[in-house]
Order: C-alpha cells, then structure tokens, then sequence
C-alpha cells in the first residue's frame, strides 16, 4: 500500500452533507442521482453506484461523509461535484460512513 504525506491527505475536504432528492438514474443498474445539501457551502449533485444496497426513500433526510473538494467528473452523461463515502463489508456490500450524531450540514471531517 502507497503511503501519503499529512500533507497530500490535508488536501481533501471531508464534510457532512444532508441527502434532500434520491433518484435512480434511468438505463443503468446501479447509478443514483443524489442532491446533497452542504449548509452555507451550497448544493452539489452526487452521481453514486450504490443503487444495488441503498433505495432512493431511504436516503433522503439522511446525512453523509463526503469529498468536498474532489475534481468534477461525468459519468454516465451525468456531472457528479462530489464523492459519498463508503465501506465495504464482508459480502461485498458496502455501507455509508454517517456521523455519529446529528451534524451541521457542511461540517467539516477531521
């Protein structure tokens, strides 16, 4: 495994955001349009491949660990600003990282 320096890792921007919309996107397995709401940093559209463990309902209203700060990608014709964060299980499943508790929108991961 390739270590990084503190610094390499201070580059990336952890932050929690609100799920507000959830939605397949049409003609792929397992692709999910989601609207995410980081508080006074605004609203950024995550494109995910996690249709396959997680439905839309039960997204929305819930609040996830992102990358803030990752470089704009298209996938699938679609724009995704950001990069919800998961583990993956035993059985090849994966779960999303959430706080603990109830956070401010936009918070930032240390």
């Amino acid at each position: 495994m390739e270590t990084i320096n503190f610094e390499d890792f201070n580059k990336i921007d952890l932050r929690v955001g609100e799920i507000l919309t959830a939605e397949k996107i049409p003609q792929t397995q397992n692709l999910l349009r989601l609207v995410v709401d980081f508080g006074k940093l605004g609203k950024k559209k995550v494109i995910t491949g996690i249709f396959r463990w997680y439905k839309p309902e039960e997204l929305v209203g819930k609040q996830a660990v992102f990358v803030f700060n990752l470089a704009p990608k298209e996938i699938r014709g679609e724009l995704s600003e950001a990069m919800i964060l998961t583990a993956e299980q035993a059985d090849g499943s994966y779960v999303i990282i959430v706080p603990q508790k109830k956070s401010l929108s936009g918070a930032k991961v240390f």
